[in-house]
């Protein structure tokens, strides 16, 4: 069994070099060696856990080189758990654009792109996840930063260049920090392998120690968009296509969040710098919450709600407790989940009506009542309505708060409290504007080509000659439409703020459409099912987590997996 650990990161990673061979050419070989690739991460996902959950922890030395010099990989019950969830998720996103037409266009590209890219992003996670020492984790990391890269740009705009650029430039700062924290931490314990420092760092001066936590933290922080270190998360993730922004902010930063998780308890234990911790989960809470309340785009709202809600996880972890780690390791599994859906939705109304702004939206709930229900599901459950499963994680973290007791544990409970109902008032708000309220005039028909504002430059107006040129920001032409029609609130009348849509997947102009594409709809609707299952599957969920917790506390399980004590 132990040997089936490397498989989730060793076969992506194979099957993108004949992937790159294969190029723009064969589309549905591309197509049927993704999913079923990604398919067979999910089941070997699941037997992780299972074999974890049964017999422990598994690890394996990669050459069969013995700490420190090997590399290690190791399944846990968290891993496993972890692994499971994010191969879940990758599927779906990964059908749903298939369905939008992403993988189809490669052709256009000089080679195919996309499919190699997103198989080794889902590598990267894989690795993280498994990852026994630092160095590794570092690997993971990047993996991860490169392929992001390339789907965050893909399409080359200049809207995606420029948030790209801001995502590396962050990402390369976290990096070198993360290899000086890794330099440190092998000059004073000998040893980057996890099961190792566990025991030489608890001889190191506590100095030292507390300096190494920080700077572990930070770098975590900064992966995982911990206020105040967020601030790059909202204007990165939105200008990317639905299904990559999907996969990025329900599945990325909570590998921060994991590293968070998987230090703290491992290498970490007493927390030191839990106090710092509660006032940076109060604080992403809060401030995350309000900044969703202010924004009028549905791509914003969300980002600004993935803020706060890592505030919910950072709580758990900062409480140390048995009952907060159980609660966080339940929230990051349903947030995972339901913040995807909830991004999938959006690309679905963009898709369908041009724009994600609020104010150009309305009537959806009468004219396409299942994506009424595709939205209205996982917001509520984001929300944490009983019995959802967002209620569950936020019930056990409230509960753990005040068994801990104390002015910050209280502040936190109170603090989630709040966010929560917020959390509710947001999505309310979204449902009203764009679901219950009568469609606004001047809404896009059907089959309306949209175009970015960056398309058009001063002078095109007069100068462009291209056929179907639009000649305004958000303009566009269809049926019904004359060329140049405004496709803000009425022909001739100025484009509110945020409402030009996004590009394509390679920068190209977006037709809308009311008949969306099967495989996006079913794709949205497994996700929001996979969110429900959790809910069904409460007691059990609740139980493994509760192993997790335990497992992670103890410590001794994990070090003696590795080092065979």
């Amino acid at each position: 069994m132990n040997a089936l650990v490397p498989l989730p990161v060793l076969l992506p990673l194979c099957v993108t070099g004949l992937k790159l061979a294969i190029g723009p050419r064969l589309h549905r070989l591309q197509r049927f060696i993704s999913i079923a690739v990604l398919g067979a991460v999910l089941v070997l996902s699941v037997v992780l856990m299972v074999a974890a959950d049964r017999h422990g922890p598994l690890s394996v030395h990669l050459g069969d080189f013995a700490p420190p010099v090997g590399i290690t990989l190791v399944a846990d019950r968290l891993a496993g758990l972890m692994l499971t969830v994010s191969s879940a998720v990758t599927l779906l996103v990964l059908v749903y654009s298939l369905g939008q037409g992403m993988a189809d266009r490669d052709d256009q590209a000089p080679v195919g792109v996309f499919h190699p890219a997103y198989l080794i992003l889902v590598a990267g996670v894989s690795c993280t996840f498994l990852a026994g020492d630092l160095v590794n984790l570092y690997v993971g990391f990047e993996i991860m930063l490169v392929a992001s890269f390339v789907l965050l740009t893909i399409g080359g705009t200049a809207t995606r260049i420029r948030a790209g650029s801001t995502y590396v430039i962050i990402s390369l700062f976290s990096s070198v920090l993360f290899l000086v924290a890794i330099a440190m931490t092998y000059a004073v314990a000998g040893t980057v392998n996890l099961a190792q420092l566990s025991l030489r760092l608890q001889e190191v001066p506590l100095g030292v120690r507390t300096l190494l936590e920080a700077m572990l933290l930070t770098v975590f922080a900064i992966k995982a968009a911990v206020f105040p270190l967020a601030a790059w998360l909202p204007d990165s993730y939105p200008t990317a296509p639905a299904p990559v922004t999907a996969v990025f902010a329900g599945l990325l930063t909570k590998v921060g969040v994991y590293s968070m998780l998987r230090t703290q308890t491992l290498l970490f234990p007493g927390h030191r710098l839990g106090d710092l911790l509660m006032l940076a989960a109060l604080a992403s809470m809060v401030v995350g919450i309000l900044g969703a309340v202010a924004q009028t785009d549905l791509k914003r709202v969300l980002s600004f709600t993935l803020i706060s809600h890592i505030g919910y996880m950072v709580f758990g972890i900062a409480l140390a407790g048995h009952g907060s780690i159980s609660g966080a390791i339940v929230y990051v599994a349903h947030h995972i989940t339901v913040q995807t859906t909830l991004f999938l939705v959006a690309g679905l109304i963009e898709r369908r009506d041009g724009t994600t702004e609020l104010t150009r939206l309305g009537g959806l709930a009468k004219a396409a009542p299942l994506l009424a229900v595709l939205f209205f599901v996982p917001a509520m459950n984001l929300a944490g309505i009983p019995p959802l499963s967002g209620f569950i994680g936020k019930l056990g973290l409230m509960r753990a708060g005040v068994d801990a007791g104390g002015g910050w544990a209280w502040a936190l409970v109170a603090g989630s409290a709040a966010t929560s109902l917020l959390t509710l008032y947001v999505m309310a708000k979204v449902w009203n504007l764009a679901f219950w309220r009568d469609a606004p005039p001047g809404a896009e028909e059907e089959g309306v080509v949209l175009e970015s504002a960056e398309d058009d430059e001063p002078g095109d107006d007069e100068d462009d000659g291209e056929e179907g040129r639009a000649s305004g920001p958000g303009r566009g032409t269809g049926p019904g439409r004359d060329a140049g029609a405004g496709s803000g609130a009425g022909a001739g009348l100025p484009v509110p703020a945020g409402a030009v849509v996004s590009e394509g997947f390679l920068g190209q102009s977006i037709t809308t459409t009311k008949r969306l594409p099967w495989p996006m709809t079913a794709a949205t609707g497994a996700a929001v099912a996979l969110g429900l299952s959790y809910t069904v599957l409460g007691g059990p969920l609740t139980t493994f987590t509760q192993a997790a917790a335990t497992e992670l506390l103890a410590r001794t399980p994990y070090i003696e997996a590795v080092l065979g004590r």
